[in-house]
């Protein structure tokens, strides 16, 4: 499963977000966009699995929190059970910069999707009751 789908079961299923939210600003006569992963009504959150490509998750939760008012966060999704060079070198910028970190495994939130049906379930609620 890859990170987009992880970054949905997180941001719908437990954060109770909006994924892929899109944000415009303007450089000079240039209109750009940029898409937050996930993003609540108090924060905006960047997504990454624990590779190399997050190492700019950081970056990108504080542009996101600019552009919106928004508290920044980054969600780092543990593929291998093991803390590497990229979790650690994200934690420390995170840190750093005052942005909150949270790590979350790949097995738990497909775990949570699948009995998420669970959580919501009342069997009182049954037809003809």
């Amino acid at each position: 499963m890859g990170e987009i789908a992880l970054a949905a079961i997180f941001c719908t299923l437990i954060a109770g977000g909006e994924t892929e939210r899109s944000h415009g600003y303007s450089v000079g006569y240039d209109l750009h966009r940029v898409r937050v992963d996930c993003e609540t009504a108090s924060h905006v959150i960047e997504v990454g699995l624990d590779r190399r490509s997050s190492l700019d998750s950081v970056q990108q939760a504080l542009f996101a929190a600019h552009l919106t008012g928004k508290h920044p966060q980054v969600l780092l999704i543990d593929t291998d059970g093991r803390v590497g060079p990229y979790e650690t070198r994200i934690r420390a910028a995170a840190e750093m910069a005052g942005v909150r970190y949270h790590s979350m495994s790949r097995d738990y939130l497909i775990r949570w999707q699948m009995t998420h049906w669970l959580r919501s379930y009342d069997p009182l609620d049954r037809p003809g009751s």
